[in-house]
């Protein structure tokens, strides 16, 4: 049967629709924690129909009446990318499920290995509600602010699922939603950057790679028109060169969004500082320490993800995002109930790894052409991404725009400089090399350049 048939579908779409957007408003962190410990006692009992979990928890001793609340959430056994993989396709829903109404989505496969799970017409909804809560905190309206969308809209997606076969064609029996455009991240830049400037878009979004194409369109006399009042940015790693290269090329605030395909929303930059809200009604986000034990606030810990919702393929203490995060403390500044966390630090398996065997975060080094950019007022840097080769060799590829080459500080003096100050923050233990380059290649695993490259294989 049709589900958008089905009345009383319907009706729990439209209920869950209206309370879970301004939720995080409403509630206090007292009724945020039972709302959380009544979707885990509900998620975890589910999950024991279904055959992966079944065995891991009678490994492990545990039973769903074990787990009261998220106090109990450590007793559960984490779950790899491995497991969900060695156990598709029949070993990670319940037996007997149909999945005829479901679909099948993937990650990008940025190891080499993608990983498929079974998302519920339910919970492809709920992702809607969680972008509309992002839009609300931004002061935008999902029935009416003109907002345009750049995403992977080819069929496996999270985003072919959501807007093309779920959300967006049920709201459109109610609504007629011309205010929204959804473009294929796949089209061509300058195809792109027309309809963003004929639309003219208080919103718009896509991933750093594409902004930072559009962003550079815009610098060479594209899309005048453009005046947008935020600018979405998802999908990866934000480094602080291309979020200020966006924000001069369209004069608006770029703010970062967090989600993951398995998982769905999971936070988003508050609007008044650059720390991240939790979508903490959807996910239980813990943040452990090699020995699996939570860090404290200010610390770094590697992401445990639980999905507090849906059917499908269940996410509960799942490892397999790879991020490394920084919890903080919510004071509530902005009325926004949920936990919070400061910094998304990228993948684990792309930190630098030095000599002396400790780690480099990312972002600690991605801000360095940002901070040049802005002493030496140039913009030639069209575009950058770091390789660790080795542990004592890192090279960093260039590439200047050409019509701004001889604008400003001459190239070998920036080469130069870039050198020096990556050397200064990695350390003199290692080689840095700075090369200029036409062209940096998209990686033919996930699709997209990646900003930090790590060839360093580290110890599990």
């Amino acid at each position: 049967m049709n589900q958008f048939l089905n009345p009383v579908f319907l009706l729990k779409i439209a209920k869950s629709y209206l309370s879970d957007v301004n939720r995080v408003w409403k509630i206090n962190y007292k009724e945020l924690e039972k709302y959380k410990d009544k979707s885990l006692r509900n998620i975890v009992k589910y999950s024991y129909n279904v055959p992966l979990y079944n065995k891991k928890y009678k490994e492990s001793g545990i039973h769903p009446s074990d787990i009261k609340g998220i106090k109990d959430i450590g007793k559960l056994p984490i779950i790899t990318k491995n497991d969900l993989r060695e156990n598709y396709p029949n070993g990670i829903v319940p037996l007997n499920y149909n999945k005829k109404n479901d679909f099948l989505l993937s990650t990008s496969g940025s190891t080499g290995k993608p990983v498929f799970v079974y998302c519920d017409m339910f919970s492809a909804i709920k992702r809607l509600a969680g972008f509309a809560r992002i839009l609300k905190a931004y002061g935008g309206s999902w029935q009416s602010s003109k907002l345009i969308m750049i995403i992977d809209l080819s069929p496996g997606s999270v985003e072919h699922a959501t807007y093309l076969e779920s959300a967006v064609p049920l709201l459109k029996k109610f609504i007629s939603l011309k205010n929204i455009k959804y473009l294929s991240i796949g089209e061509k830049p300058e195809n792109l950057i027309a309809e963003i400037n004929k639309f003219q878009p208080e919103f718009f979004g896509s991933d750093p790679n594409m902004l930072r194409k559009l962003a550079t369109l815009r610098n060479n006399g594209f899309g005048k028109k453009i005046k947008p009042k935020y600018v979405f940015s998802g999908g990866s790693m934000l480094d602080t060169y291309t979020k200020k290269y966006v924000e001069k090329a369209f004069d608006a605030e770029v703010l970062d969004v967090y989600g993951s395909t398995e998982a769905g929303p999971m936070a988003f930059q508050c609007i008044h500082e650059n720390n991240f809200h939790v979508h903490s009604d959807f996910v239980h986000m813990e943040f452990l320490d090699s020995n699996e034990e939570p860090v404290d606030f200010n610390k770094p810990g590697n992401l445990v993800i639980t999905r507090l919702y849906g059917k499908g393929t269940p996410i509960i203490r799942y490892s397999g995002i790879e991020d490394v995060i920084i919890p903080i403390e919510n004071k509530y500044s902005c009325g926004i109930t949920t936990e919070m966390i400061k910094k998304i630090e990228g993948r684990s398996v792309d930190l630098i790894l030095l000599p002396d065997r400790k780690t480099l975060s990312p972002l600690s080094i991605t801000g360095i052409p940002a901070k040049i950019m802005e002493d030496y007022n140039t913009y030639k840097i069209k575009q950058f991404q770091i390789i660790q080769h080795t542990l004592r060799e890192i090279e960093i590829l260039i590439v200047i725009d050409t019509k701004l080459r001889n604008v400003g500080i001459p190239v070998e003096k920036l080469l130069k400089e870039l050198q020096m100050r990556f050397s200064q923050k990695i350390g003199e233990s290692v080689k840095v090399i700075v090369n200029e380059t036409d062209e940096i290649q998209k990686d033919i695993r996930s699709d997209y350049v990646k900003v930090v490259i790590s060839k360093v294989k580290k110890k599990k």
